[in-house]
């Protein structure tokens, strides 16, 4: 009998040896985990903290939230990368272990490997977009609330069947929020059940305050506090915003309901208020964890600065999250003294008033780094350039779990090695 082929035993230590070095090399251009959005500069006010379970799993976690903070269109040129990087493997390598075979034992071996690698990529986005795991956390000092301005349950259209306002208050807990607005498409059932439930001060935990996402004048928009204050403000069916009824409610100065402009949308179509006593936006997304947002905020970031500093908008961070995934992208911090004692309703008309008289100095966001791929000739290099600067962007920490991994398994395949060569031949 034949031997089986060695060379994949063959070729994994010097794979692994190239995965340690990059770890190693790549700490010398380190870059933060998370920075301000605006800026990109570091921030010192926050941290990420990672439970130990992430830390332990720190390959699989890393790589997951990579991936679950990928843009469209880094989704797009990434898949497109591993079909080159088979051709590519075929041509070199694989056709040549088949040119014996028969025609169809060929074809037979060759649509078995690409179902296995379909399987395999199928599972990768299941496991970034279904199976729970442990998550990073920002943390930050006792008066900053971190807020998330935009997120789903499952009675959105679009929200995972599953989604409940409990599993959006444990999702934002487990990353850290203090504070996140349901917002909800045609429908505050999901707000209602999460503020039903609220503890009854902020520093008692995770607070879901109410709002909604509605179209005004063809772009997508989000109202805060829209069931408790400003319900008189929309359609009939909480599709869109009734124009009169919004002029009217914002004629008065410093009750003006608040508007974010929430993304991916048309900039060029964003209606900005003028100041009190106006109706218009007042807070733009810098971040919007949605594929598509991600995508665009980062293609448009210095033109949403513009804007927020032209119209002066406060600055926001949007999970957009409809129960896929587990990481977040951004977190909107906001100074806000003894935030802990309030109870929700004080604490939602103070996050309303320091967005209105704030404006593009009332909120600061922090983002998770990703390499940036959007444009240009990096687009078609997004899997080793967001490899790469994930691997820049690890802890000490996560480094070490990293070399320690690939020393696990450089041990297992060194057993293996030995109980291979030891075992006798079959006649």
């Amino acid at each position: 009998m034949p031997r089986l082929p060695t060379w994949p035993l063959r070729a994994f230590p010097t794979g692994l040896l190239a995965v340690a070095a990059l770890v190693l090399l790549s700490a010398a251009v380190a870059v933060p985990t998370v920075r301000d959005a605006a800026t990109l500069a570091p921030v010192t006010e926050v941290t990420l903290h990672r439970p130990i379970a992430y830390l332990l799993l720190a390959p699989v976690s890393n790589v997951l939230d990579t991936v679950t903070l990928m843009s469209a269109r880094q989704h797009i040129a990434f898949v497109v990368t591993v079909i080159i990087a088979y051709l590519l493997w075929w041509w070199a390598l694989g056709r040549h272990a088949l040119r014996d075979a028969l025609p169809r034992r060929r074809a037979l071996r060759e649509i078995a490997r690409i179902g296995v690698g379909l399987v395999l990529l199928l599972a990768l986005y299941t496991m970034v977009a279904i199976i729970p795991r442990p998550m990073a956390a920002l943390d930050t000092s006792t008066d900053i609330l971190i807020a998330d301005f935009h997120t789903h349950t499952r009675f959105s259209h679009d929200g995972r069947p599953d989604w409940t306002p409990e599993d959006v208050r444990a999702w934002h807990r487990d990353a850290g929020f203090d504070v996140a607005f349901v917002t909800d498409h045609r429908t505050f059932e999901g707000a209602r059940d999460g503020w039903a439930n609220n503890p009854s001060r902020g520093g008692d935990g995770t607070i879901l305050l109410p709002g909604i996402e509605v179209s005004w004048r063809g772009e997508h928009v989000n109202v805060l506090d829209a069931d408790r204050m400003y319900r008189g403000i929309l359609t009939e069916n909480l599709r869109d915003i009734d124009e009169p009824a919004l002029n009217l409610a914002s004629s008065l100065a410093g009750a003006e309901p608040v508007l974010i402009e929430t993304l991916p949308g048309d900039l060029s179509k964003m209606s900005p208020a003028h100041g009190p006593g106006t109706a218009g936006v007042r807070a733009i997304e810098i971040v919007d964890g949605a594929p598509r947002g991600l995508g665009q905020t980062r293609a448009e970031h210095a033109r949403i600065i513009q804007l927020a500093d032209s119209f002066n908008l406060a600055l926001v961070a949007g999970s957009d999250s409809h129960g896929w995934g587990y990481a977040a992208a951004g977190w909107t911090l906001i100074f806000l003294p003894q935030w802990r004692a309030a109870a929700p309703e004080r604490l939602s008309n103070a996050i309303s008033t320091v967005l209105r008289q704030g404006g593009r100095r009332s909120t600061r966001v922090v983002e998770r780094y990703v390499a940036n791929t959007e444009s240009g000739i990096s687009l078609p290099f997004t899997a080793p350039l967001v490899a790469w600067g994930m691997l820049r962007a690890l802890s000490t920490d996560e480094r070490i779990v990293w070399l320690g991994w690939c020393l696990a398994i450089y041990l297992v395949w060194r057993l293996a090695v030995t109980r291979r060569r030891a075992a006798p031949l079959a006649p």
